[in-house]
């Protein structure tokens, strides 16, 4: 099955305004408004208003796709990065007080200092997600593995850079270096030629 993935990250959090890690915080009014505001730019949304669409477990995750109209599923794997017990705190306060451990979580991909999930853990989750989400699609829909499909995510950040990275066949060292603004939509192509490849975003 040929897949057309549109991964769309969630609106910006009071959590992110204040420099926390995520703590499954819920939007404010703040990002409720950029999220609809940005529901303009995304009119290709509207045209695949039939397509399968998963969400992350986060009410971030939720919240974004309800203002985007999407009616979306619940999916694991689609989950933030475990941040461990570094969950709500602030990054200021880690680089202050615990410094060593900050540094080697980024700059070691297979590094978990908080407790919680590595990168490299956080790629291979979503690479399992990817390269089994035509099979998955074809088994709950019933269509012929050589339809063309479009399918939407709404996840994090994080895991969208994952998401390149396993794309790509790229080293998880170069995880720090992916920028995901909230409310971008990364799109990637699957193809049983050539597995999984990144496209500029149709938005």
């Amino acid at each position: 099955m040929n897949l057309r993935l549109l991964l769309i990250s969630h609106a910006p959090t009071a959590a992110m305004r204040a420099g926390r890690f995520p703590a499954d915080d819920p939007l404010d009014a703040r990002g409720l408004a950029d999220a609809q505001a940005r529901l303009s730019h995304l009119s290709h949304l509207t045209a695949l208003n039939e397509a399968p669409a998963f969400v992350s477990p986060a009410a971030c995750a939720r919240d974004t796709a309800s203002a985007l109209g999407l009616n979306a599923k619940v999916d694991a794997a689609l989950a933030d990065i475990d941040y461990g017990n570094w969950k709500g705190r602030r990054l200021a306060d880690l680089a202050a007080q615990t410094p060593i451990d900050l540094t080697a979580w980024m700059h070691d991909p297979d590094a978990a200092p908080h407790g919680g999930e590595s990168f490299s853990q956080a790629v291979k989750r979503i690479g399992e997600w990817l390269d089994t989400l035509d099979v998955a699609l074809h088994d709950a829909q019933g269509k012929a593995s050589g339809n063309a499909r479009d399918v939407i995510a709404v996840t994090h950040a994080a895991i969208i850079r994952a998401a390149v990275i396993h794309a790509l066949s790229a080293s998880s060292a170069i995880f720090p270096r992916i920028e995901i603004a909230p409310l971008t939509v990364v799109e990637l192509h699957h193809s049983q030629q050539r597995g999984w490849a990144w496209w500029p975003a149709s938005s």
